[in-house]
């Protein structure tokens, strides 16, 4: 089993930042994907950052050049820094494993693992 936690979210104002944690426990050898996602109240969950295992990552538009998507693959653990926040960053973000192996020689899991979230709130 895997169980993802996050950390770091808050009351911020705009312009300012902050830095999310996820930690990934459990049986795991590797993630092949770890990624940031965000829901806003009455809005459909979106992509904001994610992270491969070799060191590449993809950002949302919006997010480009504010937030950088950051991990330790040692820890299992993924960051996201998060600067010149904007109310309209205001979500509940949530971070996903994939692609989780149990061990050197199994296959990649297909299940998708979420963490609770936390939520980030932006004041203007």
């Amino acid at each position: 089993q895997v169980q993802v936690v996050e950390s770091g979210g808050g009351l911020v104002q705009a312009g300012g930042s902050l830095r999310l944690s996820c930690a990934a426990s459990g049986t795991i050898f590797s993630i092949e994907i770890m990624g940031w996602y965000r829901q806003a109240p009455g809005e459909q969950r979106e992509l904001v950052a994610v992270s491969m295992r070799d060191g590449r990552t993809s950002y949302a538009d919006s997010v480009k050049d504010r937030f950088t998507i950051s991990r330790d693959n040692a820890k299992n653990t993924v960051y996201l820094q998060m600067n010149s926040l904007k109310p309209e960053d205001t979500a509940v973000y949530s971070c996903k494993a994939d692609s989780v192996k149990s061990s050197s020689w199994s296959k990649p899991s297909r299940r998708e693992y979420w963490g609770q979230g936390t939520q980030v709130t932006v004041s203007s």
